[in-house]
């Protein structure tokens, strides 16, 4: 039987199914290959679970060495003042030190101007 006109042949129609099956086939793996590169929703959720624990680790330790870091401040203006209190008492003990002597030099000479103008 001749084909009607506009209706393919069978051969025209096997092509076409042809070509349509190998284009489907390679959307297929095309699809396939990306969902084997997508993350898995258990995946993405351990993941995310991982990722907020870690942070928080670490927001622990940057709010340790930041009270640390700010005890070694306060630690070190105590030191800074416990420092200056020393100086200012060293001072203190060299003033007496050179004050007392010259003191009693002074007191001796008078007492020995005076031993000698009573005479």
């Amino acid at each position: 039987m001749p084909p009607l006109t506009g209706e393919p042949s069978n051969g025209e129609l096997g092509r076409l199914i042809g070509a349509l099956q190998s284009t489907l086939d390679n959307r297929f793996a095309e699809l396939n290959s990306r969902l084997d590169k997508m993350v898995s929703l258990d995946v993405y959720t351990i993941q995310t679970t991982h990722v907020e624990q870690r942070l928080a680790q670490l927001q622990t330790e940057n709010q340790r060495s930041m009270d640390a870091i700010a005890k070694l401040e306060d630690d070190f203006e105590a030191y800074q003042r416990e420092e200056a209190k020393r100086r200012d008492a060293e001072r203190q003990t060299r003033l007496y030190q050179l004050i007392v002597p010259v003191a009693v030099c002074l007191i001796s000479s008078v007492i020995a101007v005076w031993a000698v103008v009573a005479k």
